[in-house]
């Protein structure tokens, strides 16, 4: 049985509950539980409010009390959420009525008064007492706050959170509330004297079943595991001339960072959106400089430590390959005959292992439009800020270059697709006589179908494991990807195996 953990925070204001609140939007999700108790007038309501208004990103959203209610719902961007109070409830079964019995799933549940149906309540929840303290001030009040079974490790990472604001000086910063992504990652904007700097919550990746020769997803396909390949690759990144945040304060245990803020300038325009022409050729520019250069395997950590990117090897290539097999083909109702699985398996394992020999360079893995910040300060292609590379592995240069061009979430029209991967070989010719354009393509095109098989697989899972839908809508425009890269006459006998066994995600 985990024993719970309790930690006290002391609110001087309302402004004060409020970061507290912020703080703790940024480590719950979907399905969690959190009570507010304490006498009539001891800031429930106010703290419910601050929470609810974080997490809508805005200020000025109406969050009445639901005495009368009981109940009242939010539909806010990172997750639904049921805002309840219990002071009018005589008996457990009016839970029933108002939505919390059993307790719904996938939304997040913020309760006052939950004294009153105690015997209702779950197991796994976090528990604030708030109470008055008058003698430090009539806003004044403290915190107690409990986190119980599963919750019980977020109340600890919470008050670590705190810990590490209060050391950097941000503790009485104001909070921004920042999408997150895929990952199990969270971001806020930290103002102080109207200076913004961008906190990220890295907590570290909890480990997967042990499905893939022993190992995990995460670690078969070598997926950071903690903030460290971020601290290291962003240093070693700027060493280098390159647009990666400045890491001001970092806590690598815990997996607390505060960095530079870029801002919110992107390289794509309009609704739906497409890329800048202008923008998207810096950054090809930004990778074939980056690829010209001779780059280190190991980065300096910490002045006793350092850090191994790890290679991109062909089984861990394979291993992501497999998710379309896992999840993309079961989804559109194609299981394979053993005979045909074992060609895929060959096929690409011949492919792969041809590639493996070509020369590794830093693939900073997830180099696309999400992740590019436009700097319009700086020149060249430092006006490239990249913010996502702690999954960087040694692999061949037209992995990321795939990356920008096959970009999984804009459509990137097939004509500036070849223009930039032109653009590319000229630079790379340019500065190496050796350079091969042909054997370059055929590259691409490997690396395109290895990304994009991959992608087919990660959203279908994404959808069916991790109740993610939306990134199903992305599914035919990988699909488009996938039959340009097959159309590569060296690829030819995995065009036709797709041909035959993989149905397109409209069929």
């Amino acid at each position: 049985m985990t024993v719970p953990f309790t930690f006290v925070a002391a609110l001087a204001n309302e402004t004060a509950t409020a970061h507290l609140m912020a703080d703790l939007a940024l480590l719950i999700g979907p399905g969690d539980v959190i009570t507010l108790s304490g006498d009539l007038g001891a800031g429930k309501t106010a703290a419910a409010r601050a929470m609810i208004r974080y997490l809508a990103g805005d200020d000025t959203v109406e969050v009445p009390s639901p005495t009368f209610t009981l109940a009242q719902t939010y539909d806010l961007p990172p997750f639904p959420l049921v805002h309840a109070d219990l002071y009018r409830v005589s008996d457990p079964i009016e839970l029933e009525e108002i939505g919390l019995s059993p307790w719904p799933d996938g939304t997040t549940a913020l309760i006052e008064w939950p004294e009153r149906a105690p015997a209702a309540l779950p197991a796994d929840r976090i528990d604030i007492a708030l109470s008055h303290r008058p003698a430090l001030g009539s806003s004044a009040r403290a915190a107690e706050i409990t986190g119980h079974g599963k919750a019980a490790a977020q109340v600890a990472r919470l008050k670590a959170l705190r810990e590490f604001l209060a050391g950097a000086g941000y503790d009485e910063a104001r909070r921004q509330r920042m999408a997150g992504d895929a990952s199990t990652r969270s971001y806020a904007r930290l103002f102080r004297d109207d200076t913004g700097v961008i906190l990220m919550n890295s907590p570290r990746r909890p480990d997967g079943p042990a499905i893939y020769d022993g190992k995990s997803y995460s670690a078969a396909a070598h997926l950071a595991e903690d903030v460290k390949p971020f601290v290291a690759i962003a240093n070693g990144l700027r060493e280098r001339g390159f647009s990666a945040p400045a890491i001001r304060y970092a806590d690598l245990k815990e997996g607390f960072l505060i960095t530079e803020d870029f801002g919110g300038a992107g390289v794509i325009e309009g609704d739906p959106p497409r890329p800048i022409a202008e923008r998207y050729q810096a950054a090809t520019d930004m990778l074939a400089a980056l690829h010209q250069q001779s780059l280190p395997e190991t980065l300096p950590l910490t002045p006793q430590t350092s850090y191994a990117i790890p290679l991109f090897d062909t089984d861990a290539l394979m291993v992501e390959i497999g998710l379309m097999v896992e999840w993309y083909l079961p989804d559109r109702n194609a299981p394979l005959a053993e005979p045909a699985r074992a060609a895929f398996v060959a096929m690409w394992r011949e492919l792969l292992d041809k590639a493996a020999t070509e020369p590794k360079i830093w693939a900073l893995r997830d180099f696309h439009s999400p992740n590019l910040i436009w700097l319009e300060d700086r020149a060249g292609i430092a006006k490239v800020g990249i913010i996502d590379f702690q999954d960087t592995v040694l692999a061949p240069a037209a992995y990321d270059l795939v990356s920008l061009l096959q970009d999984a979430r804009i459509d990137v029209p097939e004509q500036l697709e070849l223009v930039l991967l032109t653009r590319y070989i000229k630079a790379r010719l340019a500065a190496d006589g050796d350079f091969n354009p042909a054997h370059f393509a055929e590259l691409y095109a490997l690396m395109s179908a290895q990304r994009n098989t991959k992608l087919l697989g990660i959203f279908a899972r994404l959808n069916r494991r991790d109740g993610k839908p939306q990134y199903l809508r992305h599914l035919p425009r990988i699909w488009t990807y996938l039959s340009r890269s097959l159309a590569h006459p060296a690829l030819a006998g995995l065009r036709e195996w797709y041909a035959a066994n993989v149905p397109p995600p409209s069929a």
